[in-house]
């Protein structure tokens, strides 16, 4: 991300979600505990919470509404698992209908198919774009039929800070707070599939018409080692949105749900969830390099101009 751009990107997203930040704000308590007292992490916000429970353990800057990138992909998982559809129907990857909003190279050929239920498993474990969009593509009533039962299940789930308006999170127009994702990946947890999926190591997926196969890796580097327990995972990155993560990971002995979002490094994510796995063994707090610090300082900066700048504008 180009740091010169912060403030007006900022309060491009505050802007355009009229009242959401007022309003979430107003179901949500206060962080727990205070950012100053938990692990110190390189994500500008950060939401901690023992799987299955939506109370936080810890937060920073946790009520915010920022763009979530590739977490999206989890939303879109949990919308095509309750649409009831068939996991084994072979779906077409037909061009996009409209442009993307960001760079959305595929290797998938056009007009190719895949199983359902494999399209799904890429779209978690690799974050494979296309394999996003055309399970929307493919949802009873169409594309915008699925980014209304997105946003419905939102509202349904207690998000009251997210709003969605793709599948893949390629808009940074998709925003989402760290509290409220951990609702989201409470949620998803319920379903063994995106567990398998969104864990599977690698993957080779097997296309017709015509027959090729591709090989997929999991982006989240975490997976691959046992001592981590990695339950449910799902990366994003975009400029705007930074590097992203959340996960129900083992730590201690317990399954704890992990949400990080905007880091500068893409280690950083990697980073911060041994220091909240420390944090909650020993309470040592960690620290983060001087670049990610004030990285941070540079956002919560322009997330502040842009704030006082919207309620003077409203």
């Amino acid at each position: 991300m180009r740091r010169s751009g912060l403030a007006p990107l900022v309060a491009c997203v505050l802007l355009c979600l009229p009242g959401l930040l007022s309003a979430h704000q107003k179901t949500s308590g206060a962080e727990t505990p205070a950012a100053e007292q938990g692990p110190s992490l390189a994500s500008v916000n950060a939401a901690v919470a023992w799987a299955g429970d939506n109370d936080l353990v810890f937060g920073k800057n946790a009520d915010r509404p920022v763009p979530i990138a590739s977490i999206t992909k989890v939303m879109t998982a949990l919308v095509v698992l309750e649409s009831g559809e068939p996991l084994d129907e072979w779906l077409t990857f037909h061009k996009r209908h409209t442009p993307a909003a960001a760079n959305a190279y595929s290797r998938i050929r056009i007009d190719s198919q895949m199983r359902r239920a494999d399209v799904l498993r890429i779209a978690l474990m690799s974050s494979e774009n296309f394999a996003a969009y055309t399970l929307a593509r493919n949802h009873p009533g169409g594309f915008d039929a699925f980014i209304e039962a997105m946003n419905a299940k939102a509202r349904e789930l207690g998000m009251t800070g997210t709003r969605f308006v793709d599948p893949t999170g390629l808009s940074s127009e998709n925003l989402s707070t760290a509290a409220d994702l951990v609702r989201l990946v409470n949620a998803a947890a319920d379903y063994p599939e995106i567990r398998a999926y969104s864990t599977t190591g690698y993957f080779r997926g097997q296309f017709r018409m015509p027959r090729y196969s591709l090989s997929f890796g999991n982006t989240n580097a975490l997976v691959h080692r046992d001592s981590w327990g990695v339950a449910l995972s799902k990366t994003g990155y975009l400029a705007e949105a930074g590097r992203c993560l959340v996960m129900i990971s083992q730590m201690n002995g317990k399954e704890v749900v992990t949400v990080l979002l905007d880091s500068l490094g893409t280690r950083s994510p990697m980073g911060d969830a041994g220091r909240v796995k420390r944090w909650l063994d020993t309470g040592a707090r960690g620290s983060v390099a001087a670049a990610a610090r004030r990285y941070e300082q540079e956002k919560n900066a322009a997330y502040a101009t842009a704030g006082n700048s919207a309620v003077s504008v409203n």
